[in-house]
């Protein structure tokens, strides 16, 4: 089966058993039920996954992003391509702070993108929200990033399927300063599937 079971907001992709008896009178009796496994007299519901390889390349995500002569800041991740009981490592390096910095959080969210063209509708939720820092950061300091993903209920990055949907992962960091203004940065990264071992 090409694609995974899959559940969102505005799309559910499943696989479905459909059963048709043809008759010569009264019309035929169509019916459909969600693709299912019968075992031991027990029912399942079978979810279709598909499992991916370690992937051949995978970059670390480095930027530099600031707001001019008031703060400047690199943001580091380990790799760009995470499974789904990966650890995100990384670390935020502070070279400039003008400004009064008072918690940083990190968030995990997910896009959801149905339709095509004009018709494109998005829905974006946060999954996770990881505080970072608590308390107002020095030039030069260096904050340590360490999210599980484990915890979490995430599916692999779905891109384009039959033109209908795509599901994307992206990881927010966000600043937000003693006057509530809130500063962010999102990087795309992709999720996958890796075989059990």
């Amino acid at each position: 089966m090409p694609y995974e079971t899959y559940s969102g907001v505005n799309v559910r992709l499943r696989y479905v058993l459909k059963v048709t008896v043809s008759r010569n009178y009264g019309g035929s009796i169509v019916e459909y039920q969600d693709f299912m496994l019968l075992i031991f007299c027990l029912v399942y519901v079978y979810q279709v996954r598909n499992y991916s390889p370690l992937p051949s390349i995978n970059n670390s995500i480095k930027m530099e992003v600031g707001i001019e002569d008031c703060l400047h800041i690199e943001f580091e991740y380990n790799k760009s391509k995470y499974h789904l009981k990966d650890v995100i490592i990384g670390k935020i390096y502070f070279l400039l702070v003008r400004i009064k910095i008072k918690n940083m959080d990190l968030e995990i969210r997910r896009r959801e993108s149905t339709g095509s063209g004009a018709n494109t509708h998005v829905e974006t939720e946060t999954l996770a929200k990881y505080e970072l820092m608590d308390g107002a950061p020095v030039r030069g300091e260096s904050i340590p990033i360490r999210l599980f993903l484990s915890p979490y209920e995430l599916t692999p990055t779905h891109r384009n399927i039959n033109n209908k949907f795509s599901v994307k992962y992206y990881l927010n960091l966000v600043l937000v300063d003693e006057e509530d203004r809130r500063y962010f940065k999102q990087q795309e990264i992709t999720i996958y599937r890796l075989q059990d071992s």
